[in-house]
């Protein structure tokens, strides 16, 4: 098991810094994660939900986006209807208004769980506009990012079992055929 721990660990490091590569973030900006660690271990989501796995994930993509200094927005799950966990330096910088509800395995998820026990300080918001996101295991992030979504292909489709996906956001276009763009920003 620990080795296992340890390539879900590494596998969603390296998810992380793909994605950090070609979304260009700028410090201050958000990511948002959604896990599925039932979906990590090859069961349906939200049935075997595991705290293990979850931290493996945490400590391979946080790091990361601290070194960056991105914010990171974890994604519960259904039953507590997709709220996020953010530090509240982040809910406060954005203005997002807090809701009432703290995260446990069965209700919110073990990646939710394990991020709002490492916040230093943690708080609950029911929606954001993230600037790029990661998906593990199809839990939907869609909701919680910006307007204009773009794939961002790594070079592993998967964490565990589970489908992985990750997307950044950028400017929407406008203007028409007459217009100019920053064509290595945005294409």
């Amino acid at each position: 098991m620990a080795s296992d721990l340890n390539e879900i660990r590494n596998d969603a490091q390296t998810a992380a810094q793909e994605l950090l590569a070609v979304a260009n973030l700028k410090p201050g900006q958000i990511v948002v994660v959604g896990c599925s660690s039932s979906e990590i271990s090859g069961k349906k989501i939200g049935s075997a939900s595991s705290m293990e796995i979850a931290a493996a994930v945490l400590t391979g993509i946080l790091p990361i986006l601290q070194e960056q200094k991105v914010f990171l927005a974890a994604q519960c799950c259904e039953h507590l209807n997709r709220s996020l966990v953010v530090e509240a330096e982040c809910a406060e910088k954005y203005g997002w208004e807090e809701v009432a509800v703290v995260p446990h395995l069965k209700a919110g998820g073990g990646f939710a769980t394990a991020y709002y026990h490492q916040c230093s300080q943690p708080v609950m918001v029911e929606r954001i506009a993230a600037h790029a996101g990661i998906d593990i295991g199809d839990t939907f992030i869609g909701m919680h990012l910006r307007r204009v979504v773009v794939p961002v292909r790594g070079s592993s489709d998967s964490i565990g079992k589970a489908h992985l996906t990750m997307a950044r956001t950028r400017k929407a276009l406008i203007g028409g055929e007459r217009a100019k763009y920053e064509f290595g920003q945005y294409f």
